[in-house]
């Protein structure tokens, strides 16, 4: 499986109800019933209504959204804990809800792994041997699962660890338990159900690290449910925000901090350090083939923190922005990088600098 090639999640359509008739009310929702109106009229309760997300191959996807808006209910669609009352879930182009027994166990074993926000460890298995656990489930043989368990052990920073059981360790270090139980599996699908939400703020930024720094190796498609922002912008290629099962918006960091779709998610996001979150591609003036180059470059992907630092020493206060390849694909000054930073509207001239260059510097 873990040479299969993988081609993405997408989420067609989904709605799920909870009552007693809940087939019965999705044309009801459709033509606008509120999740309250449905719940006061009908007794049934609106989980999610007409999600549509497409997650590419090897994409963090973040769901995010306060308490009861349907993150945790969205995300066991996608192994079918739950199933749905209406639509489709396809994960490499096959429809999870139309799999049988028989399919729906294969693919759970072989295609997801899913990270607990409590862990989920076996309290009588070492560390070794929770690890190995979903291996031996597949029928893999012990020294081989060992092995693999070995080195993800490893890779989280649990080496020397093995023979410990749950109760011997730390919150974080339970999480990295459940992190390399879930890599082993080598599923093309990583689930993670606000997996770091009970860790203290020290450790779960550290957890974060480590998982972005796997990322860039392993490049599975994760699902990452939070209900913290920070998290979600530090980790997410992609951010769906929900709200009373409905998405409210999704998008990449940059477009949910620079472009909130209403006052909901502008609210979510004032009190966010846009100095950290903010890439220069999206608030730098584009530079036109030849015209004047500054002396100094920063490259495509830094963040208005990273290019004020370097822009403290420009000696013109400018900067040329470069992609990957060494294109020039704009142009970004201090007044940009200042007026971006406390979100005022960004004027499209190059004016002068000297008042925002002194604040800075």
């Amino acid at each position: 499986m873990a040479d299969q090639k993988f081609g993405g999640i997408k989420i067609r359509n989904l709605y799920k109800i909870f009552g007693p008739n809940p087939a019965g009310h999705v044309e009801t929702v459709k033509k606008g019933m509120t999740k309250v109106e449905l719940n006061r009229v009908h007794g049934h309760v609106l989980g999610l209504r007409d999600i549509n997300i497409e997650i590419p191959s090897g994409c963090i996807q973040v769901i995010m959204g306060l308490s009861g808006s349907g993150k945790s209910t969205l995300i066991r669609h996608i192994n079918r804990l739950i199933d749905p009352t209406a639509g489709e879930v396809l994960v490499d182009g096959v429809d999870v809800v139309k799999m049988n027994n028989t399919e729906l166990r294969s693919f759970r074993r072989h295609q997801t792994a899913m990270v607990f926000q409590k862990f989920a460890l076996l309290p009588h298995r070492n560390v070794l041997d929770n690890t190995v656990f979903g291996l031996e489930v597949q029928g893999m043989q012990r020294g081989k699962a060992v092995d693999v368990a070995m080195r993800w052990l490893e890779r989280v920073g649990l080496k020397g660890f093995e023979q410990r059981y749950p109760n011997q360790l730390s919150g974080g270090m339970q999480q990295r338990v459940g992190l390399a139980r879930a890599l082993s599996n080598d599923a093309p699908v990583l689930l993670m159900d606000e997996a770091y939400s009970a860790l203290d703020p020290l450790i779960r930024m550290d957890m974060q690290s480590v998982l972005l720094d796997i990322q860039k190796e392993i490049k599975k498609t994760i699902v990452f449910i939070t209900h913290d922002l920070d998290e979600a912008l530090r980790l997410g290629d992609q951010i769906a925000i929900l709200r009373d099962g409905e998405v409210i918006q999704q998008g990449t960091s940059q477009d949910i901090v620079l472009r909130p779709a209403d006052d909901y998610i502008a609210n979510f996001v004032k009190e966010v350090n846009r100095g950290r979150v903010v890439q220069v591609e999206a608030i730098m003036e584009p530079w036109h083939a030849g015209g004047p180059l500054p002396q100094t470059t920063i490259a495509a992907g830094s963040t208005i923190e990273d290019a004020v630092r370097m822009l403290a020493s420009a000696p013109d206060g400018d900067a040329a922005v470069v992609s990957s390849t060494g294109q020039t694909v704009g142009i970004i000054n201090f007044r940009r990088l200042a007026t971006a930073m406390v979100n005022a509207p960004v004027s499209s001239d190059r004016d002068d600098n000297s008042v925002v260059t002194a604040h800075y510097g």
